[in-house]
């Protein structure tokens, strides 16, 4: 199991580290680390501190994904989902939260309100080429094989 170095900031204090919630979980919920409640209006958004820098292992990334209940329950959802952090970045992560739900939804303190999911990275090489293999396929996109 990948162990990711963590640094608590003083804005973080009081609060327990992510952990995950069941044997079977995938993500750890993050934890909003702010002073103040913040108001997500409907169609706006926000950057919500979690008071926490990671140093992700080489050849991973964490991928910061909206939890399903703030989804499904209030429209709430992660802007860049999922949201990556580098093995390189040594930064606090944020949470970038928009509210596409028709009702105000407020950011407390504690409040779990995003995922973490620890992945493997592959890096590739570009190989030029004239032309690709041909497949059934093809070049269809963007629905093309729901069509009957």
């Amino acid at each position: 199991m990948p162990q990711v170095q963590v640094v608590r900031m003083p804005h973080f204090s009081g609060l327990p580290l992510p952990a995950y919630a069941t044997a079977g979980s995938a993500g750890i919920d993050l934890l909003a680390a702010i002073s103040e409640a913040v108001e997500l209006l409907p169609g706006r958004r926000a950057l919500v501190a979690t008071g926490l820098k990671l140093a992700i292992p080489a050849g991973f990334e964490a991928q910061v994904r909206p939890r399903s209940g703030l989804a499904a329950n209030h429209g709430v959802t992660v802007m860049n989902a999922p949201g990556t952090i580098d093995s390189d970045y040594r930064g606090e992560v944020k949470v970038c939260l928009v509210n596409l739900g028709q009702e105000p939804m407020v950011i407390t303190r504690g409040m779990r309100i995003a995922q973490l999911v620890l992945a493997r990275v592959e890096r590739l090489e570009w190989q030029p080429v004239d032309s690709l293999d041909s497949t059934h396929r093809g070049e269809g996109g963007f629905g093309s094989t729901g069509k009957a």
